[in-house]
């Protein structure tokens, strides 16, 4: 620990009076503030000792992948920034459902358009930007990519990730910011659980290329502000805890855009009043609403890419339209409540900018964003954060 204290603060020394100073934007998906309390992240919890780190971050909500991910760019909450779950659909765009693996959804501009983007607002004040993996850059957002970016692999190693960064801050104009992301956490969580050896795994295997990103900087005499963040926690999920929408209404009667931790439902033409009867009933481990009666501190239903019910299911517990739980096993989920101890997000932050063995409190990821544009020199914009969330972290 000793050693990486000293190299960071070497690391981050050097760059004292330099300008810009490049940030380099870390997701590591899935993983939970406690993750770093399991003794096997001791590059991360040098990161933190060197500079700052959260309680907790909370996720918008729904907790999810895609919205969070949009959400710590543009520091608009999913129904205000257009990305409303990993799978949506949009009357303006008909005939198209959005997915993560729908490659030529993800690349179209007009489902991130609703916001912008850190690197469209950066490149547009003349700073580049380079991004290794994040939901919305595959896209020309308001016609603007990042000056250099990377289709998403999910085959691409995560020390490939790490060097392609490193080779980037190292050309001779770098860029003023860069995004890398992890994904293997979030994935291992999904598989086994949050508990589970094999995440701890993960965890650690992630840490390592922590290290390896930091060593690299020092190496080559490059002081950055490194933030990392996730976009959301894990719950441990069971085969007997799953709520049929199948057992509750006829399944011609409505259909499940998206389902899971919380479902988004739209109903058949002419089925509305029957499913809303079914729906908005007291149900033990699962609450519905009519897109416009969702509670406001969830920020959630003004979107027309929202349908017309939302439910969420207990923390743990799963919406599913159809599958038989016999085909289910013990495993992770996120999307829950945000405000659920197992959705918290990682923060952790240091650099020149950041002053050493601060300690946040826990504050709401859209404060991120105005972060950044602090970062990188750029005004203030209006969004739903607020750089007061961070502010004690700064020098």
């Amino acid at each position: 620990m000793r050693r990486l204290l000293l190299l960071l603060s070497l690391l981050f020394a050097a760059a004292a009076q330099a300008a810009p100073v490049p940030v380099i934007l870390v997701s590591i998906d899935g993983f939970r503030p406690d993750y770093l309390d399991r003794n096997v992240t001791p590059h991360l919890n040098a990161l933190a000792a060197a500079g700052t780190r959260a309680t907790a971050m909370r996720p918008s909500w729904p907790s999810i992948t895609f919205p969070n991910h949009y959400t710590l760019v543009t520091g608009l909450r999913p129904d205000r920034n257009g990305i409303v779950a990993n799978t949506m659909e949009d009357p303006a765009i008909p005939g198209v459902r959005f997915s993560m693996a729908n490659r030529d959804a993800v690349g179209d501009r007009r489902w991130w358009d609703q916001a912008e983007p850190i690197w469209v607002t950066a490149e547009r004040a003349g700073l580049a930007t380079a991004t290794m993996f994040w939901p919305g850059s595959e896209a020309p957002v308001h016609g603007i990519r990042p000056r250099q970016w990377m289709v998403f692999d999910d085959k691409l190693p995560e020390p490939a990730r790490v060097d392609q960064i490193l080779a980037w801050a190292t050309q001779p104009q770098p860029p003023a910011l860069m995004t890398l992301y992890f994904d293997s956490v979030d994935h291992a969580g999904h598989e086994a659980g949050p508990d589970a050896a094999t995440t701890t795994d993960a965890v650690a295997a992630v840490d390592t290329q922590i290290g390896r990103l930091i060593d690299g900087l020092n190496t080559r005499g490059i002081a950055a502000n490194i933030i990392v963040v996730s976009d959301h926690g894990m719950a441990a999920t069971d085969p007997a805890r799953v709520v049929r929408l199948d057992l509750l209404a006829p399944q011609t009667s409505y259909r499940a855009i998206t389902a899971g931790s919380f479902a988004t439902i739209a109903a058949a033409p002419g089925q509305e009043a029957a499913l809303a009867k079914v729906l908005l009933a007291k149900h033990d481990h699962m609450q519905c609403w009519p897109k416009a009666d969702v509670p406001k501190r969830l920020h959630y239903g003004r979107n027309a890419r929202v349908p017309a019910f939302v439910c969420l299911a207990e923390t743990g517990w799963l919406i599913l339209p159809n599958l038989p739980t016999s085909e289910m096993k013990r495993g992770g989920a996120h999307g829950y409540d945000n405000l659920a101890p197992e959705m918290a997000a990682t923060f952790v932050a240091a650099g020149p900018a950041f002053k050493p063995g601060t300690r946040l409190p826990a504050f709401d990821n859209v404060d991120v964003q105005p972060l950044l544009l602090r970062l990188l020199g750029l005004k203030p914009m209006r969004t739903d954060g607020s750089i007061k969330g961070v502010a004690a972290a700064l020098r």
